[in-house]
């Protein structure tokens, strides 16, 4: 088992440097096609250039560090990405963070999984409120099997004014 946490704390120095901030760290693939996933995020979001600049700067860090070694055996490939737009949730402070956010969630029910959209009303240590189509509902965090931010197309995105638009009086 990869013990992220070491990783994400050898990593999180080098990326706070940079002027972003780490928002996940997950090995991904079998053993024999791994790849390290940094996710990284900054007040105006990442640009290719930042993205690249930082996978250089890390690479050397998490080949020099033992505990990194250690926690992750073996080799693998190491990716720097933004976290998108639908953002993987995870923790308490990825959901403080989209509070306000349209969300998919899946929890535990008594009939095995049960997938649900809502908007994401409050987060706290122990878990979150959701407004779905039947009501609020307070959701532990031992109960989230998966969550993520959805972005939503269509007509209220299209629907906002743009820069160049003018309007034509009609006749």
């Amino acid at each position: 088992m990869v013990d992220v946490d070491t990783v994400a704390a050898a990593v999180e120095p080098v990326v706070a440097a940079s002027g972003l901030d780490l928002y996940d760290v997950e090995l991904l693939g079998s053993p024999r096609a791994r790849t390290l996933r940094v996710a990284v995020d900054g007040p105006d979001g990442v640009d290719l250039d930042t993205v690249a600049a930082l996978s250089e700067a890390l690479s050397p860090v998490l080949d020099a560090t033992p505990s990194v070694a250690a926690a992750c055996p073996g080799r693998y490939t190491l990716e720097v990405t933004s976290p998108g737009l639908e953002r993987r949730l995870r923790t308490p402070a990825h959901f403080r963070g989209a509070l306000g956010a349209t969300v998919s969630v899946k929890t535990r029910s008594a009939g095995g999984a049960l997938r649900r959209r809502g908007s994401l009303l409050s987060a706290d240590d122990d878990g979150i409120d959701v407004r779905f189509d039947t009501g609020d509902e307070h959701v532990r965090y031992d109960d989230v099997l998966q969550a993520r931010t959805v972005f939503e197309w269509g007509p209220a995105a299209a629907s906002r004014p743009s820069r160049t638009r003018r309007e034509v009086p009609s006749r």
